[in-house]
């Protein structure tokens, strides 16, 4: 029994020097929302016509729910001076059980080196996010890219696009020149499908010097922007249309941490988007973010208290199809790996989408007529509070 034992043991020792340790990382996030969800279709409907789409609708709920909780392993190993290899595999989890297994998140392989820089191979996130450092909310309110509901009588709070992982991608992070304070990203996108591919590609690039200033500027094309809708079929009113999109999506920010010019713990920033569809008939969809942040000294723990607005105009690029968003929240840092949060928020949307009428018979039943673009006034108010833990 010893001796198996120490061929164990000898064993580990053997792997552990020939090979870098992965580090094991994650995180738990779950929260405890109140929400009230309102809704009312403001299309101008026929006599004895309804919608799918709920009017005269006010439901309340409160929901346990698990927030971007992940799973991970990542490492690196040196095969010369200036080169390793890099790795990183991360899963996704639902801990309240609404979802089950487990999804991929960032999982890759590539090569870093210090001369050429790091390339990374697998599924990775979109170069439109290396730009982000200005949203803030979590929770239930951590809803950029929720545009669309899933059905007509599923609501939620709408947003405006955001960035999205990509498989099958290679990303390019150059490696810093000399001490010029840019951060620059290319990435490619393989579309493998046989029919109608479209293959994508983007650029970021961020400076930050040091000073508390930031600016950032990212561009993607049928990356971020790359799914289906449903549009009217101009023959036939009684059919719709599923049409595969892509387009071109710009993003810009910039953050300034007032720490370094005046003494208030206070950061502010802004972020600007523009989304341009090319489906026919679309609009450019627009999109605002502005955030302010601010740390409290006076309590015991580290903590920060922030607000939020987000206003998006042509939401799927649909004329009229608009959403304004305010959330106030704070986080309070009991130990390093451990974060409370508290938030409370407003989101009120004018919503188009195509969606189905239906006639009311003599008898009461519902039956299907048409197809027809319904347009929706969706209210969305929600608190919460949760709990976070990473390690």
């Amino acid at each position: 029994m010893k001796k198996i034992l120490l061929a164990s043991a000898l064993s580990a020792v053997a792997f552990s020097t020939a090979h870098a340790a992965p580090k094991v990382y994650g995180k738990v996030f779950v929260t405890t929302d109140y929400i009230n969800f309102e809704s009312d279709v403001m299309t101008r409907l026929g006599p004895n016509e309804t919608t799918d789409a709920p009017t005269d609708y006010d439901k309340n709920a409160l929901e346990i729910n698990s927030h971007s909780s992940r799973l991970g392993i990542k490492g690196s190993e040196s095969i010369s001076d200036e080169t390793e290899v890099v790795y990183q595999l991360e899963y996704g989890f639902s801990i309240d059980g609404d979802k089950d297994g487990f999804k991929n998140r960032d999982t890759y392989l590539g090569l870093a080196n210090k001369r050429f820089g790091e390339l990374r191979l697998g599924r990775n996130s979109s170069v439109l996010g290396k730009v982000n450092n200005v949203t803030l909310t979590e929770g239930y309110w951590d809803n950029l890219g929720d545009s669309k509901l899933n059905k007509e009588n599923e609501l939620r709070a709408l947003n405006m696009l955001d960035d999205s992982r990509q498989n099958n991608s290679i990303v390019w992070f150059a490696p810093q020149y000399k001490e010029l304070p840019v951060a620059l990203a290319l990435q490619y996108a393989a579309d493998e499908s046989l029919d109608n591919s479209k293959n994508g590609y983007g650029a970021s690039l961020m400076f930050d010097k040091g000073t508390g200033f930031t600016a950032g500027i990212a561009y993607s094309k049928d990356m971020d922007m790359d799914d289906d809708i449903n549009l009217l079929d101009p023959t036939d009113t009684k059919e719709k249309h599923k049409v595969d999109y892509g387009g071109e999506v710009i993003r810009a920010t910039a953050t300034a941490d007032l720490t370094h010019y005046i003494n208030h713990p206070v950061t502010l920033g802004v972020m600007y988007q523009q989304a341009d569809y090319d489906f026919a008939g679309s609009d450019k969809e627009k999109g605002l973010v502005v955030s302010a942040k601010m740390g409290l000294n006076s309590l015991a723990k580290p903590t920060t208290v922030y607000v939020q607005y987000n206003k998006t105009d042509n939401l799927n690029g649909f004329s009229n199809s608009n959403s304004d968003q305010v959330v106030l929240g704070g986080t309070y840092q009991f130990k390093k790996d451990i974060t409370g949060h508290a938030y409370i928020g407003q989101n009120s949307a004018d919503y188009v989408a195509v969606g189905k009428v239906n006639k009311v018979n003599k008898n009461g039943k519902e039956k299907f007529d048409r197809y027809d673009v319904i347009e929706s006034d969706i209210n969305v108010f929600a608190f919460g509070a949760g709990l976070e833990y990473k390690f």
